[in-house]
């Protein structure tokens, strides 16, 4: 069973791998297509933006920025 952040990580990642093939989304699209609160989707994005992954352009828009990653 996986532990809870393990999830977390896991749903962070999806949301980001999203964002990337989208290119911009809205926050209520995020809270549709993955079936979860909008407080935790802001949750997520906010852990996102922290680490510079992804960037708000306009209010509950939402992209990926320049930063390089390698998705494992």
């Amino acid at each position: 069973m996986k532990t809870s952040t393990d999830r977390m990580l896991t749903r962070i990642k999806s949301i980001y791998l999203y964002i990337k093939q989208r290119g911009t989304v809205t926050t209520t699209e995020l809270v549709e297509e993955f079936g979860i609160t909008q407080r935790t989707i802001q949750r997520d994005l906010n852990v996102l933006e922290y680490n510079n992954l992804v960037s708000s352009p306009s209010r509950g828009k939402w992209s990926v920025t320049d930063r390089k990653t390698r998705v494992s």
